[in-house]
């Protein structure tokens, strides 16, 4: 008789103890192409199988799309039973919660979800109210400063109290980010909107202040499950925690070789030191790669050993050995862009291979435009993963924001965008008028829309916007009794927004139209949707929109070749990868190279581009590039050399190719410190940057820099002397940017540096 249900016969012997193992704190770790998500999906089957509520299990994931697979994968072992897991990405659970409990933290049950572009929007409106300078407060600068304390759990309120953040201001020439901070979020409030680090900052307060709704979800959740636990930062990790605490039937599933979003807040603490939240744990690990060739699967093997900070496993694979790891050099960018769109090129014709089969993979979305240019040369299609999305457009978001404002009148960003869209005569001196007299009353701007009659100040726009406020009250009156197909299609045609785009024949403004109605048929097939009839609502479309994560946005099945960064391409795979730019200050990057941290994180990404790849992998590095207009002389990335060399096959351009293999070892290093001149043996010639020889004062002592601001003149061991320019991020993670006078601009994590401060 068989140990086990038949249901779990596809899994192999340690996949299936982590499924069967259902009861207590669970981590399982899982190596790159090792069937993961297939243990998930069988792991939740088989706890319906024996009898588990699926309305007591919570499964989070990082995509939405990742959730959709998996519940449909578990439909197919135990039925529509499946539908009741809850089960989808952090934000979009932790909204559901926040919209059922939406009053106890003075919050609309239809409150709006802002993307980057609404906080950004915003806090230009509150910099000009408050006369500052948008170059020194700059937008994007505020938003990762408020988006960054959220998720350390730091509110507005708590802000103005941390002595080291409100130093780090004034010193940063700023003082003034705690209030912008404080009246973002009032702004917010006021709106009834919420940015996406809310959903998880309020997630926490509402469980921390409200112990009836913490036990409440306590007892509801029973089984809690988390993917991709390695990407989790501090709020996430805390939620769960809290979540978990009663039952403590926990089970993480992740990768700390694959922890790459430090930059998001990620913390691989959180996976690393697991067990010492829960001594009882049982630990399951999945080392066996489906994905990859062997020659591949060896060598990100070979790579990720050189990390000191990891859990203890070893990767291996049954699959054949396949082809050796190519890795071309070229002299430039362009030349670079070239040889990998004819590798790409040769292979797909004589393969009969198809576009989706290559991926180009690179470390920052500016090194695209050499790989562009060349594929469209040799009219290869190509889509970069990541790009604008269909719901970026601006004809989309200002249909958006017309069906926002009808949910949540309030909404602030979205009445901006549209009170004048098409235009109503309603000028951008208007609504500063509206703004003000919102601010100055402390009321809504639809509150001021709603009684412009009565304020004088808007002299002749009254009769305008009493037109825009009956048109969207009328709006308004339609969301009770028809569903958000009927709804829509009546905004897009009564607010003009169809036809003044049908009745642009240009190029783009066709293309808009198409647009829009793309988006009228999405809502229509959400609608037609199997779910409930009261969740066919506007206000569930709008959220689920709103929630989309890059990996959702860009799923389209065209036959095109991918180009991408290496964070967008995690949880993917292709048969054929180029990892391009393998260049020191490049990949790793110059702001990486400063503490063993951030060199063990970018180690790490390498490690993630490498096992992208199925059956081909391709290495490539450009001995010069174009940066700031200037032709710059480039190292190969010391991660070249750290692969072990059996596993590649190195090919150089014909002038170079001289001389036995032997005589062209790849990569050679003068010296093993960072830092230290990195060369590449070509026909017995090492080419290497020079080692600049810097002197150090006699009576050089390391200084404490907590007070260290813009303008301190400082001294490094191995860089020399040179000038703070700029200060970054907070607390554990502070960062100076300094102009060194011998070696130019580097940035140091302050805790590392070891600086003396001259002045």
């Amino acid at each position: 008789m068989s140990e086990h249900p038949p249901y779990l016969d596809k899994l192999n012997p340690v996949q299936r103890q982590a499924a069967m193992c259902i009861h207590g704190p669970v981590m399982i770790i899982a190596g790159a192409g090792s069937g993961k998500t297939r243990v998930l999906t069988y792991r939740i089957a088989h706890m319906i199988k024996k009898g588990i509520d699926a309305f007591n299990i919570l499964s989070l994931t990082f995509t939405n799309k990742a959730a959709k697979e998996m519940k449909n994968r578990i439909e197919t072992v135990v039925g529509s039973e499946a539908r009741n897991v809850w089960m989808g990405t952090f934000h979009s659970v932790f909204a559901k919660i926040l919209r059922i409990e939406a009053d106890k933290i003075g919050y609309p049950k239809d409150f709006t979800i802002y993307d980057t572009d609404d906080s950004k929007s915003l806090l230009k409106s509150i910099l000009k109210e408050l006369n500052l300078d948008d170059k020194v407060y700059k937008p994007g600068l505020v938003y990762n400063r408020i988006s960054s304390c959220k998720n350390s759990l730091i509110t507005a309120s708590d802000y103005i109290n941390i002595p080291t953040l409100v130093e780090d201001d004034s010193s940063a020439g700023r003082p003034l980010m705690g209030k912008i901070f404080a009246m973002y979020q009032q702004r917010c409030f006021k709106a009834g909107a919420m940015d996406f680090d809310d959903l998880l900052l309020n997630t926490y307060l509402l469980l921390t202040k409200h112990t009836d709704v913490l036990n409440k979800y306590q007892h509801k959740f029973k089984y809690v499950m988390v993917d991709e636990y390695q990407d989790t930062n501090l709020s996430q990790y805390m939620i769960v925690k809290k979540l978990a605490a009663v039952n403590q039937n926990i089970c993480v599933v992740g990768d700390d070789s694959q922890s790459i979003y430090s930059f998001r807040g990620a913390n691989i603490e959180n996976i690393l030191n697991f067990q010492k939240d829960y001594p009882d744990l049982h630990t399951f690990k999945l080392e066996h790669n489906y994905r990859s060739t062997s020659n591949i699967v060896n060598a990100s093997s070979s790579i990720i050993d050189k990390n000191r900070e990891k859990l203890d496993k070893r990767i291996y694979t049954d699959n054949e050995e396949g082809e050796k790891i190519k890795v071309m050099r070229a002299i430039s960018d362009n030349e670079e862009g070239k040889m990998v769109a004819q590798s790409i090129f040769e292979e797909k014709n004589q393969k009969q291979l198809a576009n989706t089969d290559f991926a180009i993979l690179y470390r920052t979305n500016a090194q695209s435009r050499s790989f562009e240019e060349s594929l469209r040369k040799l009219n290869i299609p190509y889509r970069i993963y990541g790009g604008m999305s269909f719901y970026q457009r601006k004809e989309i978001k200002d249909m958006v924001a017309y069906l926002r404002v009808v949910v949540n009148p309030n909404d602030e960003e979205a009445i901006k965008r549209i009170i004048n869209y098409p235009s109503r005569k309603i000028g951008a001196t208007t609504i500063d008028k509206l703004v003000l007299l919102a601010s100055e009353n402390d009321i809504s701007i639809w509150e001021v829309i709603k009684n412009c009659h009565t304020y004088p100040l808007l002299g002749s726009s009254i009769a305008s916007i009493l037109n825009f406020y009956i048109m969207i009250a009328s709006f308004q009156t339609m969301l009770e009794t028809k569903n958000a197909y009927e709804v829509a299609e009546y905004i897009a045609k009564q607010s003009t927004l169809l036809k003044t785009l049908y009745d642009d024949k240009t190029v783009e403004g066709v293309s808009r139209h198409e647009n829009l109605m793309a988006l009228l048929n999405a809502i229509k097939e959400f609608t037609e949707d199997d779910m409930s009839e009261e969740e066919k609502n506007l206000a569930t479309f709008i959220q689920s929109i709103a929630l989309l994560t890059d990996a959702d946005k860009d799923a389209e099945n065209k036959d095109t070749v991918t180009l991408m960064t290496i964070h967008s391409s995690k949880g993917l795979e292709f048969k054929h990868v180029y990892v391009v730019g393998l260049e020191e200050n490049l990949f790793p990057g110059q702001m990486s190279l400063n503490s063993r941290q951030d060199l063990e994180e970018e180690r790490r990404l390498f490690y993630v581009a490498v096992t992208r790849a199925e059956e081909k992998l391709n290495l490539s590095f450009a001995t010069s590039r174009f940066k700031y207009g200037n032709l710059i002389n480039c190292e190969p990335s010391r991660f070249l050399d750290e692969i072990d060399k059996k596993y590649l096959d190195i090919l150089l351009p014909p002038n170079l190719n001289q001389g036995s293999h032997s005589d062209r070892q790849f990569l050679k290093k003068e010296d093993t410190g960072f830092g230290k001149g990195y060369g590449m043996n070509v026909g017995g010639k090492m080419m290497t940057k020079p080692i600049v020889n810097i002197q150090i004062s006699a009576n050089f002592a390391v200084s404490d820099t907590l007070n260290l601001a813009e303008g301190n003149e400082v001294e490094h061991q191995r860089f020399g002397k040179g000038t703070v320019i700029n200060m970054l991020d907070i607390g554990e993670n502070r960062k100076a940017v300094i102009a060194f006078n011998q070696v130019g601009e580097k940035t140091l994590v302050l805790k590392f540096a070891k600086l003396m401060i001259l002045n």
